[in-house]
């Protein structure tokens, strides 16, 4: 069980390292509230990138595939 965790978390790093490069950071959306008067409220949407350095990025992927190598070994 503990191996399969292991893994399942190398995954992730090497999916969130992958987006990361690819993206050049990582996107997310963002709601800001424009107008805020007694019970009108008026929101915008806008997409923004959390920036993150490559050198990190591919941290993350190497860091994954270790994971997943010692999630792969018995014992």
């Amino acid at each position: 069980m503990r191996n399969k965790l292991i893994a399942v978390i190398g995954l992730l790093l090497i999916g969130a390292g992958a987006v990361a490069l690819s993206y050049r950071g990582i996107p997310y959306r963002s709601r800001d509230v424009v107008i805020d008067v007694g019970p009108i409220t008026a929101t915008a949407e806008s997409n923004r990138t959390w920036p993150v350095p490559a050198a990190l990025s591919g941290l993350a992927v190497v860091c994954g595939i270790l994971l997943i190598g010692f999630g792969a070994r018995k014992g």
